[in-house]
C-alpha cells in the first residue's frame, strides 16, 4: 500500500491542560484545525464530553461553528452528537444551520454513549421524572427523515423537514460506535460508521459485521469504514512514549472515577514511577513518523479501512500540533491536497 493511499483525518477532544482553562483548550482547537487543514487531512471533528475538567468540547455543534469561520475547505463534523441527549428535529435543525455557514463541508457523527457518568447524563435530561427511554432507532431514524425530507406523509411532524436552513448542501451522517449494535445500526440504516479503535481494539469484526449486513440506499451504495485510533508522532520513540503518559494517567484515574485536566509530562513521568500498570487497556500508535505509518497501515488492513481518524490527548499543543504534521509529512497529505 503506497503512504498516500489512505485519507486521513483528525478527532479532537479539546484537552484542557493542567493550569490551561477551556478558553486555552478550545483556542488550540482552532488552531489545530487550521493547521490540519493545511496540512491536507480530510476532516476535523470535534468531540462531546460532559462534566470534565480535562476536556473542553462540550458543544461540538457550537464548536463547529466556530471552526467554519476560521477553516476554508476541511470537512468539519462531530465525533459525535451523542442523540440520547436530543431532540432528533433539534439537532437536524442545527446541522442544517452548520452546513448553510459552511457548505458541502459538514459531516454529523452520531453515538449512542452518553460521554458522561450516569449523574450527569441525568442531569443533561430536560424531564427528570424518570430516566430517559433506550429509543436510539428511533431517535436515528427520525433525524435521518428530517435531514432527507423523507418523513412519511402521516407522520405529525412530516412539514417540518421544510423548515430546515437549506442552501448549504446535504449533512453526512456517519454513525459511530465500538459496538456490535453500532454496526448493525449502521449497516441497516447504510451509512458510513466510524469504528473507534481506541475505545476497543478488538473491534475489526465490527468492520466484518458491518459490511455483511449493509443495506445500500440513496445515501450510500457501499459500506464505507473509518478507524478511530490512538496516534502519537514524535522525532524519536522515547519521546512519543513520554508524551503518552499523560493521557495514560488520565485514564487510569478514571478507571477509578477521579477526572483530573491533563497532567504535564514531567507530572506523568513522576505518576508512572509511583504506579506502575505495564498492561495497556488501549491500542496506542506510538513512535518516529516512519514507525508510526507502517502501524498505521497495518491497522487500515486489519479493518480493511477507508480512511483512518486520529485521536490524542496531550498536554503540549505544540507537541501536538507537530504529531499531526509529521504524519501528514510521512503519507503525502500536504502534495496530495496541493495536487487536487
Amino acid at each position: 500500500m503506497a503512504a498516500h493511499s489512505i485519507p486521513l483525518s483528525v478527532l479532537d477532544q479539546s484537552p484542557i491542560a493542567r493550569g490551561d482553562t477551556a478558553v486555552d483548550a478550545l483556542a488550540n482547537t482552532i488552531d489545530l484545525a487550521r493547521h490540519c487543514e493545511a496540512l491536507g487531512y480530510q476532516r476535523y471533528w470535534v468531540a462531546e464530553h460532559h462534566a470534565s475538567p480535562g476536556l473542553a468540547g462540550n458543544a461540538p455543534e457550537a464548536l463547529i461553528a466556530a471552526l467554519a469561520m476560521k477553516t476554508d475547505r476541511i470537512r468539519l463534523g462531530s465525533g459525535g452528537v451523542m442523540l440520547p441527549h436530543y431532540s432528533p428535529f433539534k439537532v437536524a435543525e442545527t446541522f442544517s444551520m452548520l452546513a448553510a455557514l459552511a457548505p458541502g463541508r459538514i459531516d454529523l457523527g452520531i453515538g449512542r454513549a452518553p460521554g458522561s457518568d450516569q449523574r450527569t447524563a441525568f442531569a443533561l435530561q430536560r424531564d427528570r421524572r424518570q430516566r430517559a427511554p433506550d429509543d436510539f432507532t428511533q431517535s436515528l431514524a427520525e433525524l435521518l427523515a428530517y435531514l432527507e425530507d423523507a418523513m412519511p406523509a402521516d407522520h405529525p411532524f412530516a412539514s417540518l423537514a421544510k423548515t430546515l436552513p437549506g442552501g448549504g448542501g446535504p449533512v453526512v451522517p456517519w454513525l459511530l460506535g465500538s459496538s456490535p449494535d453500532s454496526a448493525y445500526w449502521a449497516a441497516e440504516a447504510g451509512l458510513p460508521y466510524c469504528i473507534a479503535d481506541f475505545i476497543n481494539p478488538d473491534a475489526a469484526g465490527l468492520a466484518d459485521l458491518y459490511r455483511r449486513n449493509f443495506r445500500p440506499n440513496v445515501r450510500l451504495e457501499a459500506p464505507r469504514v473509518m478507524a478511530a485510533v490512538w496516534t502519537i508522532a514524535a522525532p524519536t520513540q522515547e519521546e512519543a512514549e513520554q508524551l503518552a503518559l499523560p493521557s495514560r494517567m488520565m485514564f487510569a484515574h478514571l478507571v477509578r472515577g477521579e477526572l483530573i485536566p491533563v497532567p504535564t509530562v514531567a507530572e506523568a513521568v513522576e505518576w508512572v514511577k509511583a504506579n506502575p500498570d505495564p498492561a495497556r487497556r488501549r491500542r496506542t500508535v506510538l513512535g518516529t513518523p516512519s514507525g508510526v505509518r507502517e502501524k498505521l497501515l497495518s491497522v487500515a488492513n486489519e479493518y480493511d479501512a477507508d480512511e483512518l481518524m486520529l485521536v490524542n490527548i496531550m498536554s503540549d499543543h505544540q507537541a501536538r500540533r507537530r504529531s499531526y504534521e509529521l504524519v501528514a509529512g510521512e503519507f503525502g497529505l500536504a502534495s496530495d491536497a496541493n495536487a487536487a
